[in-house]
């Protein structure tokens, strides 16, 4: 079982690299990027389940390195090919859960994105994505690709529930459990 505790903690207490990783604004953006990139290809919003993916995918280095290049790559083929990869992935959305939470919750708080019984969509204040930070490392400008593309990827997948079944990650009434 992963250990979320440190998650909990008040925002005071957490150290300091794990507030700048780890923290509402921008996780919160890569979940609004990786909802842009999903409500390009189509009207539907994004499944609610599938926003707890984004965090452990984008930020994990090894995950990202793997990821397809073209979001119209078949994610059943993908996870095939990259099955250790994804051996930890179930891992990650647990430990994640709390961050994933937060970064939702100061969405929606914001009017950025709306949530409701059939998913995630754009909300009536969205984030202005197009803006490049003046600071910003390769890194994390990858790390915002790559949120964009999981987005458009998630969007030519058929079934979400495909997607969360490759993946190890089991969907719940209230959450997500593995």
């Amino acid at each position: 079982m992963a250990d979320t505790r440190h998650f909990t903690r008040p925002w005071r207490e957490r150290p300091l690299e794990e507030a700048a990783h780890f923290n509402p604004a921008f996780c919160g953006e890569l979940i609004a990027r990786t909802l842009h990139g999903y409500s390009k290809l189509g009207p539907n919003p994004l499944p609610f389940a599938l926003t707890f993916l984004v965090l452990p995918l984008a930020l994990h280095p090894a995950t990202r390195q793997a990821l397809p290049r073209k979001a119209n790559t078949a994610f059943a083929s993908w996870a095939g090919e990259n099955a250790d990869v994804l051996s930890t992935v179930p891992d990650r959305v647990l430990r994640l859960r709390p961050v994933s939470r937060e970064a939702l919750l100061f969405l929606s708080q914001l009017g950025a994105i709306r949530v409701d019984k059939n998913g995630v969509s754009i909300g009536d204040k969205p984030l202005s994505l197009t803006a490049k930070p003046s600071v910003s490392t390769d890194e994390v400008d990858e790390i915002r690709r790559t949120a964009g593309l999981l987005g458009r990827w998630f969007a030519h997948q058929s079934q979400a529930d495909a997607v969360l079944q490759a993946t190890g990650a089991v969907l719940q009434t209230m959450g997500i459990r593995v």
